[in-house]
Order: C-alpha cells, then structure tokens, then sequence
C-alpha cells in the first residue's frame, strides 16, 4: 500500500518502511508525526482519489534525524561593472520513517 502526502508545499508518494527527507518538521527525534493532508491512497488493486484530501486517510511516521541539506551556492556577476555577490544556502530537513498508513 502506497500514499501521496502533501507536507512543506511538496508532495510525496510513500510506502510503509520508507525513508524521506521533508522540510523541517517540529518534533524530537523519535517522536511520531501524523499526516493529515493525504492526497491519494493506492495498492492491493483499490484506489482512493482525494479532492483534494482524503479525510479518513492518516499516515504515521518517525522522525529519524533533524538535519540540513547540502550547501547551494547562489553567485551573481555583472562583467565590467566590479558587481559580485555569493551567498549560501542550507535547507533544513526532517528525515523520517513511514510507520503505518491508514486508508
């Protein structure tokens, strides 16, 4: 069984035993987090559309790490006008493990 979820302005197709990096969640680590925007529910031949959310549908996970991605690098030139400007960026991520899906 399969879910899409919605979380961070991002959608994400997840079965239970993944591993997934989202945008930074509140939470220790161990602590269990509940999705409550599930877009769509697939597997064993049933399929459940939301529009846009299922409101029976739940998936629970395990935050595994809170974290950062790599570092992204914005550099801007402008050629003969002595203009250059770097900058850095890392995300924040939360790494979690999809315990249970409930469709």
């Amino acid at each position: 069984m399969y879910a899409v979820i919605r979380t961070g302005g991002k959608q994400f197709r997840v079965a239970q035993g993944d591993i997934v990096a989202v945008e930074k969640l509140a939470g220790q680590v161990g602590d269990k987090v509940t999705f409550d925007q599930v877009l769509f529910v697939g597997g064993n031949g049933e399929v459940k559309i939301g529009t846009p959310s299922l409101p029976e549908a739940r998936v629970t996970a395990e935050i595994l790490d809170q974290g950062k991605a790599k570092k992204v690098i914005v550099f801007k030139k402008k050629r003969r006008k002595s203009y250059s400007r770097k900058r850095g960026h890392r995300q924040q991520l939360t790494t979690l493990k999809i315990v249970e899906i409930q469709g």
